[in-house]
């Protein structure tokens, strides 16, 4: 192996990504495969997971490279299951990518309604973040495993977005979770991390950033006016940031989160 193979490769490494079907998380996966890492991609809906494994067999991935679980990721038994099927299919896994998460909704605070707040914080805390890693730490610290842990931030971690309250409230949560659950579970040798990404035109925020003709919404020009670099994301930007902070290379590295966001947090005046 080359040096740059041996310290920034996954070569060998077992990757669960949670979310994998989403235009993001999907990417990141491309990315893993690319660095030699096999991948399984885990989401509660088979046919997403299906079509995104066909693009990533289109672009070059192997097939025996990639499997497939639905899971329901506030069930902690179902993903114990899970974690119990991929290791005895595909071996002890060393990567976790929180990837699951999102929220489309934006409402004035005295709009907000309470059951969708308290969903949007379960899907990105407990679903994206908290639980997932509890399994799996106890999974990894129970053989002995120096497992790597990377969530997915977001801008919204470092300052809320207007009008998405439970989505804000959550991703600053997971921030501050990667912190915690670095400290405490250094002593086993298992690191945790976070990208957060700036905006990405994905599934579920487009129609608030672009319109059907392709130009930025209201919404979409604030961002980007916000934005030094001018543009939004492409998903691909994001792989190798990703594959980095789950690399040797990054092995003194631990609770950060790191932005990849065009400079969006740059911004003055």
């Amino acid at each position: 192996m080359t040096y740059l193979e041996n310290q920034f490769g996954l070569k060998d490494k077992l990757a669960v990504i949670t979310g994998g079907g989403g235009a993001l998380c999907g990417a990141i996966a491309g990315g893993f495969l690319k660095a030699g890492a096999k991948i399984v991609l885990w989401g509660h809906k088979m046919s997403t997971l299906e079509e995104k494994k066909n693009e990533l067999i289109k672009d070059g991935a192997k097939s025996e490279y990639i499997e497939l679980y639905e899971v329901n990721l506030l069930e902690e038994a179902q993903i114990n299951s899970a974690l119990e099927a991929t290791t005895a299919s595909m071996g002890h896994v060393e990567i976790l990518l929180n990837g699951v998460g999102g929220s489309s909704v934006r409402t004035a605070l005295t709009e907000t309604d309470s059951a969708d707040f308290e969903r949007i914080i379960n899907l990105n805390l407990m679903a994206g973040c908290f639980l997932p890693t509890k399994c799996f730490a106890s999974y990894w610290i129970k053989n002995n495993i120096r497992g790597t842990v990377l969530n997915i931030a977001s801008m919204a971690s470092f300052n809320p977005l207007s009008g998405a309250w439970g989505y804000s409230a959550a991703k600053a949560a997971v921030m501050n979770q990667t912190v915690a659950h670095a400290r405490e579970l250094a002593d086993f040798g298992i690191r945790v991390n976070a990208i957060a990404p700036g905006f990405f035109l994905g599934k579920q925020n487009r129609k608030l950033l672009q319109n059907e003709d392709g130009t930025p919404t209201t919404r979409g020009q604030n961002v980007l006016a916000h934005t030094p670099a001018r543009r939004f994301g492409n998903p691909e930007e994001l792989c190798a940031a990703a594959i980095f902070l789950c690399s040797p290379g990054a092995s003194f590295i631990n609770g950060v989160t790191l932005p990849v966001d065009g400079g969006y947090l740059c911004h003055n005046i």
